[in-house]
């Protein structure tokens, strides 16, 4: 036999062999699949949900309980979420989203603690035959789709409403910069939208990169730049979240800085709502949780069904690593004094009675807050 025949031969013999493997396999795998389509078919989807830590209020008050809301609308109440959180540990977040793939959730929604470091676990849940949808920080690897505020348009609004509010004062003395973590991708945006507004407007007199966005770590920074650039010369504070605003603030007040020179936040967090009311932050970035979080739910339930995110995500976002994300991108929006009505209370984040407590009442009316 020449070698074309026996090339010929063996190619022969191996797609025979390769139909009756099929065969075989396809007895097994049938009722698999019967299964898997019945189940997308009639909305009894198992959605993971991964999220990063419990310091910031946003993910346990709204983003869980507005995310399982919206699953078990978009199915007819048969669909269900199963969830953890990481609890700022990147390695338990892996864990908890392998834990996951193996109980084979119908698609997961993961907000990464580490977005590089999670990329193993998506490749697995990928390989599984898993979708994995991005929420709120953009994970690396091969995502589905993506959802978020515009990061970098969240650190413009927070620059913005600083040198607004300093005006003619802005270089009267120095900004310190408590940006977030470097494990977190939006820290970065943040910082990015931020600088674009401040740099060549104000004076940046100490940085620094928190670690694990933790108010203790903010409130260290501060103490160290108090010292280093002495409590008279601090003008202005770009913190990059409220629960950071709320150990800078500690830190300003223990050194005996009066009055307070404004600080800026993010997330309209209970605690920073009533700084603002009180005038010891100047301000927050009120993002609206429940269409991010609804939008998360739509994603996945359309891909754990394997449907097109083509009619939900109108824009393409780029990772490190994945061109061409399906994305949806929601506007944000400056929280101050002035509009407290017209933001969390109109959007039902927060009542009025849960903002004016006893200590916060005087404030509250004098603003007209009800």
């Amino acid at each position: 036999m020449n070698a074309h025949l026996r090339r010929a031969a063996v190619a022969a013999a191996a797609t025979t062999m390769a139909v009756s493997l099929a065969a075989c396999g396809s007895a097994k795998e049938s009722g698999d699949s019967a299964k898997e389509s019945s189940k997308k078919s009639d909305g009894s989807l198992t959605i993971g949900l991964l999220l990063p830590e419990n310091q910031t209020a946003r993910y346990e008050k709204f983003d869980k309980p507005l995310i399982e809301k919206r699953v078990s609308e978009l199915t007819d109440g048969k669909g269900k979420v199963v969830y953890a959180n990481a609890k700022q540990d990147a390695a338990t977040q892996n864990q908890q989203a392998d834990t996951m793939v193996t109980n084979k959730v119908d698609a997961l929604i993961v907000d990464a603690v580490d977005s590089k470091a999670i990329t193993g676990s998506i490749k697995k849940a990928k390989d599984a035959g898993i979708p994995v949808i991005a929420f709120d920080r953009l994970a690396e690897g091969d995502i589905d789709g993506y959802v978020s505020f515009d990061n970098e348009e969240v650190g413009r609004v927070q620059g913005q409403a600083l040198l607004d509010e300093l005006g003619p004062k802005a270089k009267d003395g120095d900004i310190v910069m408590m940006n977030g973590a470097i494990t977190d991708p939006n820290a970065a945006l943040f910082k990015k939208g931020a600088k674009s507004v401040l740099e060549g407007k104000v004076t940046i007199g100490k940085e620094y990169d928190t670690k694990e966005w933790k108010p203790e770590n903010a409130n260290a920074n501060m103490e160290g730049a108090i010292s280093a650039l002495g409590k008279d010369k601090i003008v202005g504070v770009y913190s990059a979240n409220d629960g950071m605003a709320g150990g800078i603030i500690t830190a300003l007040k223990g050194a005996g800085i009066s009055p307070l020179p404004p600080v800026t936040g993010q997330d309209a967090e209970l605690a920073g709502v009533q700084r603002i009311v009180a005038g010891e932050q100047f301000m927050s970035v009120y993002k609206p949780y429940p269409t991010e979080a609804s939008i998360a739910a739509e994603m996945a339930v359309a891909v754990a069904k394997g449907e097109s995110l083509d009619a939900i995500a109108k824009t393409k976002v780029d990772s490190a690593t994945t061109k061409g994300i399906p994305s949806v991108l929601v506007p944000v929006v400056s929280l101050t004094k002035d509009n407290i009505n017209d933001t969390v209370i109109k959007d039902g984040i927060y009542t009025v009675d849960e903002i004016c407590t006893a200590k916060f009442k005087a404030k509250c009316d004098t603003l007209g807050v009800k």
